[in-house]
């Protein structure tokens, strides 16, 4: 049952569009909408299903060797898939940065996937380049906001690039610190670059032990990706504590040079601008100074918070960003544009060229292909939708989002602070924030004890957290994450702790409150709320 007759006929139907409106498959694109607006509309997690369950869905490796009628596959996928996926547009979905698309994007994407446009190439997408360009054009702005001569210049010049559109921040944050690495090991006379002779060839020519890249330890995991795939070597990516969830420019200035005295080269300084576990913003003034001195390239992360320069009044958090060598920005993030849709920008537009490569048969020198000057090679038309978003919301749209978020993270902060169970554990820069719960008795208790005890006590806590943030996304009604920090008031041991991510615009006060009530609900019903206050009890019992 389901099964279509192998012809031509068949598959030609399935190639083209239908008829009329009315046709079957105009009728099964209402049932997927309607469904899918419906999913929308329910909890984060729909149907209580485990894991183990839903991959029995997907366990058969073989491909089947029949065609299906089009209207069973989709019963299918609303049966198997979309009925198990996660709810990100539910207002009660703060635990990441994925969060609700405008309605725009759904009817937007047709065109996107209907052209198929592969913006590799001019050939295959004649009007996508310099719609992609211009995207990269405006985000550059932005950023650097260069004079309007300047983007006359480099716009649509085929031998510039004001950046690299990719799939997110992790190849973002690679094509940065690959550009950074052929120009620091560029060609010169009796060398041909490291980009033709590789990475031993251009330590011996000059001089260097190792190439290494600096940001503190809330730096992203990607830039661990990028100097495993760029030869450099993971242990060449130093991570500076940083406690107060920053990176301090004087500690980056006194590694920095204590490396190069050994022989080695610093790379980059890679400054991040709103970190995916707190949303904190490293001095980025300070650490343009600090790469000067160092005469290295200064890359500033901002996947998360660049989107901040939208808001005249936060633009702020991010001054020194205007001073990079380059900027990652995610649109699928703060933008509200769906996923894949990543930007590396570069403030000198030759920049780029360090890693231009041209191929006879599809990228050939002089042209305007975009894929001369990206890591990736095929790629489909995001920036399209980009290109949308910037137009139907305007900067002043985007800034009262951004504001909307950034008030909406510093009142829950407030509804935290008040509520007596629970401790905020950093303050929000941006918009996330990270607490626990700690029973009012263990907070006091805790100024009160010494090193060792405060420790355990702490371990105590950290497995409450895990417990409630375990059964609050089991139970579906709402979803908060959790990770592992640094923090000033302990600085013997990371503690463990819920973070919050507030970029939903649909998320209410009402929500924020219910979410928080059921945690407390939550952890006074656990076993591990039991041992942490008997413990705590039997410490004063022995203290005293």
């Amino acid at each position: 049952m389901g099964e279509a007759q192998v012809s031509l006929e068949h598959l030609f139907r399935v190639f083209t569009k239908p008829e009329h409106k009315d046709s079957k498959l105009a009728q099964i694109e209402q049932h997927l909408s309607d469904n899918i607006l419906d999913f929308l509309s329910q909890h984060v997690v729909t149907k209580k299903t485990s894991l183990e369950e839903i991959e029995k869905d997907f366990s058969d490796s073989k491909v089947p060797e029949s065609p299906e009628f089009v209207s069973t596959h989709a019963e299918s996928l609303l049966d198997k898939l979309v009925a198990h996926s996660v709810n990100t547009y539910s207002p009660t979905f703060i635990g990441h940065m994925t969060s609700a698309l405008p309605y725009f994007h759904l009817p937007l994407s047709k065109l996107m996937v209907g052209l198929n446009q592969n913006l590799v190439k001019i050939e295959t997408s004649k009007a996508f380049t310099p719609l992609e360009r211009q995207v990269l054009g405006m985000m550059h702005n932005l950023v650097y906001d260069q004079p309007q001569g300047f983007y006359d210049n480099h716009l649509h010049s085929a031998a510039h690039s004001l950046g690299a559109f990719c799939s997110g921040g992790t190849i973002a944050n690679i094509t940065a610190l690959w550009v950074a690495r052929n120009k620091l090991l560029g060609p010169q006379k009796g060398f041909s670059g490291v980009a033709k002779a590789g990475l031993a060839a251009a330590y011996r020519h000059y001089g260097i032990n190792n190439l290494g890249v600096m940001c503190s330890k809330r730096g992203h995991y990607s830039l661990s990706k990028a100097v495993d795939v760029l030869g450099l070597g993971r242990e060449q990516l130093l991570t500076v504590p940083a406690p107060k969830q920053t990176l301090d420019p004087a500690k980056a200035l006194r590694i920095g040079k204590r490396y190069q005295e050994e022989g080695n080269k610093l790379l980059a300084i890679v400054g991040v601008g709103g970190t995916t576990e707190t949303g904190h913003v490293d001095p980025l003034d300070e650490l343009a100074d600090v790469a000067e001195e160092l005469g290295c390239w200064f890359h500033v992360d901002a996947a998360w918070g660049g989107a901040t320069l939208f808001s005249a009044r936060y633009r702020d958090r991010l001054k020194g960003i205007e001073r990079a060598d380059s900027v990652t920005i995610d649109a699928h993030k703060q933008m509200y544009v769906p996923m894949g849709a990543g930007m590396a920008l570069f403030k000198d537009p030759q920049n780029a060229n360090a890693v231009r490569h041209h191929a006879q048969y599809i990228l050939r020198a002089g042209s305007k292909d975009l894929g001369a000057t990206t890591l990736e090679g095929s790629r489909n038309g995001m920036a399209m939708m980009v290109y949308s978003a910037l137009h139907i919301f305007g900067r002043k749209g985007y800034e009262l989002l951004i504001d909307r978020s950034i008030d909406k993270a510093k009142d829950f902060a407030q509804m935290i602070d008040k509520a007596q169970d629970f401790e905020l554990t950093t303050t929000p820069i941006l918009s996330l924030l990270t607490y626990r719960v700690c029973p009012a008795e263990v907070q006091e208790k805790l100024k009160h004890v010494n090193a060792k005890t405060r420790n355990a006590i702490n371990e105590k806590i950290d497995a409450l957290v895990v417990a409630v943030q375990k059964q609050q996304r089991e139970a579906g009604k709402s979803f908060v994450s959790r990770t592992r920090l640094e923090a000033p008031d302990y600085p013997s041991q990371c503690i463990t702790v819920f973070r919050v991510v507030l970029a939903n615009p649909l998320t209410s006060h009402n929500d924020l409150a219910a979410i928080l009530a059921e945690q407390h609900l939550i952890a006074k019903e656990t076993q591990a709320w039991k041992e942490l206050m008997d413990f705590v009890r039997e410490t004063e019992t022995v203290a005293s």
